[in-house]
């Protein structure tokens, strides 16, 4: 999650790497933002999921559907980054970092992020999401980046693709068991203690996909051909798209939930994209990571003034993370009042949606709005981090700017 610096090199070398993967990572930051947007302030994000082909609109479903490419980008560029860093490091050097690294997001999912979420220190709710799983795969990346590259892929890939054979397991009931599983594969709410801990992001097969990520940095190392690095990742791409349209047109394999015929040929079609996130399935991943490799083949050069400002999100993401939270939340507490409820309703017990808040009965806002306070966080968001992306590379010599 680091910004990417330079590795020794060409200087056109190291400026196409910083283009395509910070340019990729950047729009998935902004991308990002509109989930969270809509969770906070879309009227109907309270009543039902987005991607409810019983309930759902065209651009409603489509508003959800493409926020999909954020964790699984998140978590593959995380792992590139990871190889990149190693460049200037030794593998101890290296295996430290990450193992730090990760320690410290998994802090800081429990606390600033959690206080973000819920503008409430005592919050009854407990989340194991997005930066907790990241932070876990770092620490396990820390121990694989001791062994052998192929033997990394290899774990890689038997994660991704073999991970929905454990679909059918089930660890019933509260206890410690089913805690342990909800953490390892099944997404579940576990009451604790009067708190409810609730598991979205199991760790499988997370993992994989940032072992996968570290694998493709082998890609952008100093000297490595630029043609090859394109054919390579146009081949790769398109290899994950066709095998997701084979594997989901056969309906038996890599997904919980199957695709079905509907009414129109367009809610089909919305059915067949219609993968699973919690955990993120075979097919998620294979429709996600596909176009991402396309993109980052395709985005080598990129440039434009458009392209710039993109880059700058993409290099200080953690720090946009956080502030992008806080941001749209207190913009929140101050929009209940436009729906005739005190701004006090906007200081959470349980993450909003998750369950019924009789406090927000009759909140919200239209999708258009929504979009626009989207575009409000982001704009807001630009000058704050172009300062920090500043700094940092103003003050490469500071170690803790590595850790936001």
């Amino acid at each position: 999650m680091s910004a990417l610096t330079a590795n020794p090199g060409s200087p056109s070398h190291s400026r196409a790497r910083i283009t395509s993967i910070d340019l990729l990572r950047g729009l998935i930051m902004i991308i990002m933002a509109l989930d969270h947007v809509r969770d906070y302030f879309h009227r109907d994000a309270l009543l039902y999921s987005p991607t409810d082909l019983g309930k759902t609109t065209g651009i409603l479903f489509f508003t959800r559907w493409i926020t999909h490419y954020c964790a699984p980008l998140f978590m593959f560029l995380s792992g590139t980054s990871a190889s990149l860093v190693g460049e200037r490091k030794t593998i101890p050097e290296l295996s430290s970092f990450l193992l730090k690294r990760g320690i410290w997001l998994v802090f800081l999912e429990f606390t600033v992020v959690r206080v973000g979420w819920y503008f409430n220190l005592f919050a009854h709710e407990i989340d194991f999401i997005v930066i907790w799983a990241l932070g876990f795969s770092m620490i396990v990346l820390a121990l694989l980046v001791r062994l052998p590259r192929r033997f990394i892929l290899v774990f890689g890939l038997v994660l991704v693709f073999g991970h929905n054979l454990l679909d059918s397991i089930r660890v019933s009931g509260g206890g410690v068991g089913a805690f342990l599983w909800s953490l390892v594969h099944v997404p579940n709410f576990v009451p604790w203690h009067g708190y409810l801990i609730t598991t979205i992001y199991p760790v499988v097969p997370w993992i994989g996909v940032m072992a996968l990520g570290y694998c493709m940095g082998a890609l952008y190392k100093a000297g490595f051909p630029p043609e090859r690095r394109r054919r390579i990742l146009l081949q790769l791409g398109f290899a994950a798209i066709g095998l997701f349209i084979v594997i989901r047109y056969i309906n038996h394999y890599g997904d919980p939930s199957h695709w079905k015929a509907m009414p129109s040929a367009f809610f089909t079609l919305l059915s067949f994209i219609n993968t699973s996130k919690y955990p993120p399935s075979l097919l998620y991943l294979l429709m996600t990571l596909g176009p991402a490799l396309l993109f980052l083949a395709w985005s080598e050069n990129a440039q434009g003034r458009f392209s710039r400002q993109v880059m700058i999100y993409g290099r200080v993401p953690m720090f946009y993370y956080i502030l992008h939270i806080y941001l749209l939340h207190l913009i929140a507490v101050i929009a209940t009042t436009f729906c005739g409820h005190s701004p006090g309703d906007m200081i959470l017990d349980h993450f909003i949606g998750l369950e019924d808040t009789p406090a927000l009965h009759g909140y919200g806002f239209s999708l258009g709005v929504t979009y626009g306070v989207w575009a409000l966080v982001v704009l807001i968001l630009y000058l704050p981090c172009r300062w920090y992306d500043r700094y940092k590379r103003g003050h490469k010599e500071k170690w803790w700017l590595s850790y936001i």
